[in-house]
């Protein structure tokens, strides 16, 4: 009872606050000082800027801009705390520096305000650089009252809800989402440095293949069509290939209809990247290669900390089959395994659930998934997958029950899947067909059939390597961040309404 009262008062004491900031707005207006009307200022620097190079600043009048996180009236002189764009800093305001009717409104002014500062940089007595100030100005009133604090698991919800409000209280989360932006561009300048050329492919397509997953669908009413959204970038990169470009990637949204955890979201960002004239062996060295790239760029350390492990890409990453990982974790080889009839009873006494449409190839994804996917926290190549859970995959010419295919596993997830890519159009037309039969089957997941690609593939496509990656969980990975809602900037979230 004493709980819910004091949640009422402190509503009410919100409301009244919230009454007395549209007051104070309705009185600029009158007077003619609406801060709104104002279009433009012209700041001069960044208030991290000043701190780094204090030496260059120090007696120079500078322009600031941003908002008033605190403000500590004390008398005729005042200080208040500015945040902008690279940290904050401090400015000390006295009213013979900036008149008596500023120095009114300055005191006026609420928590949250978006204020320009003019004024001279110097340092306190107690050692702090800061900014005596000039002139003051309202640039933007704040209607809304900021959290007092507001990181920690109690406001996790409304963190990703009002993402705008999560990144002026909270320090870090604006770090991660430089860091992802460095990130990103530290990945095309890689890409652009080896020749390849950035591309963009279609969102809306008629088959949403590339991928198993579920496509969100809709109605496109000028064509009076059905269609998707991109479940991957795969084919329509291909086709580029075909015709001619031969190193081309895509950084871009692709859409899954699927659940939400800290490692899914049903819409995320998406690279893939072909190379004509390479296999996947090709792109396991340029996959290395770049994770040591970005880390040394962006992190200025081969060596990333990550939950409770260091993570080392400087070191040569892992190699093993498929069914090499299987047999080092379990000690089962299903080079011995040759039916599925054995696998289905192997799998029946490992307690591993399979489909009754499954068979050999399946059950051993599915034994990986289930024993080995835990153990792989230093980087590790998994290759060599099995044919039938890879459908737009080259066979190994000397064992054509195994495709050429890896995926790149840190921390226990899957990070990047390359092929080396399939260009039999003869053998990917009965790949779409069994996917087909799956798909009629059951499985929600399996592709159609792309006529279109499939002429593609018949005009020629040269022995290509390919590669996806999710940029999302790339991200997580090199800023420490625990669930992939903590590197997009605005996640789904299930409506309030």
């Amino acid at each position: 009872m004493a709980q819910q009262q004091n949640q009422i008062q402190t509503q009410e004491d919100i409301n009244q606050l919230l009454k007395v900031r549209r007051e104070k707005l309705s009185q600029l207006q009158e007077s003619g000082k609406d801060p709104f009307q104002i279009t433009k200022y012209d700041v001069t620097v960044h208030s991290a800027d000043v701190k780094e190079d204090y030496g260059q600043w120090e007696g120079k009048e500078v322009s600031i801009a941003g908002r008033m996180m605190s403000k500590r009236v004390m008398g005729k002189a005042s200080f208040c705390n500015i945040q902008d764009l690279k940290g904050n800093i401090q400015s000390y305001v006295a009213r013979d520096s900036i008149g008596e009717d500023s120095y009114k409104e300055f005191r006026k002014l609420d928590i949250g305000d978006i204020i320009g500062l003019t004024g001279t940089v110097f340092t306190t007595k107690t050692g702090e650089i800061s900014i005596h100030a000039a002139s003051v100005t309202l640039l933007s009133k704040s209607l809304q009252v900021l959290p007092e604090k507001y990181h920690g698991l109690t406001n996790t919800d409304m963190r990703y809800r009002q993402r705008y409000t999560d990144l002026i209280m909270n320090e870090d989360v604006k770090k991660t989402f430089v860091m992802r932006s460095k990130i990103i561009s530290s990945i095309r300048r890689y890409l652009d440095d080896l020749g390849f050329l950035e591309v963009e492919t279609p969102m809306l397509v008629s088959n949403a293949g590339g991928a198993a997953a579920r496509p969100f669908e809709t109605h496109y009413n000028a064509l009076d069509e059905d269609v998707k959204l991109r479940i991957s970038l795969e084919l329509y990169l291909k086709r580029l290939i075909v015709g001619g470009m031969e190193r081309v990637y895509e950084i871009g949204r692709v859409f899954r209809n699927e659940g939400l955890d800290t490692r899914h979201n049903p819409e995320f960002t998406l690279m893939e990247l072909y190379q004509a004239y390479t296999d996947y062996h090709g792109m396991m060295d340029l996959t290395e290669n770049m994770f040591r790239h970005i880390a040394q760029e962006v992190c200025g350390t081969t060596k990333i900390p990550y939950a409770e492990v260091e993570i080392d890409l400087g070191r040569p990453f892992q190699r093993l089959t498929m069914i090499e990982a299987i047999k080092k974790y379990t000690n089962i080889d299903f080079e011995e395994i040759k039916t599925t009839e054995e696998a289905k009873r192997l799998a029946d006494e490992k307690g591993v659930h399979y489909e009754a449409r499954h068979v050999r190839g399946d059950i051993i994804n599915l034994f990986f998934e289930e024993f080995v996917e835990e153990h792989l926290i230093q980087p590790t190549f998994i290759m060599d997958h099995p044919v039938e859970v890879s459908p737009l995959t080259k066979r190994k010419p000397d064992k054509p029950e195994l495709v050429e295919r890896f995926e790149l596993f840190i921390y226990a997830r899957e990070m990047c899947n390359a092929y080396s890519e399939l260009n039999d159009p003869i053998d990917q037309r009965e790949r779409f067909k069994a996917q087909e039969a799956a798909l009629a089957a059951g499985d929600e997941e399996a592709n159609t059939t792309d006529e279109d690609f499939l002429n593609a593939l018949e005009i020629g496509m040269p022995p290509t390597g390919g590669i996806g990656y999710g940029i999302d969980r790339l991200v997580m990975l090199f800023t420490n961040s625990p669930a992939i809602r903590d590197v997009l900037l605005f996640p789904t979230m299930k409506s309030l309404s």
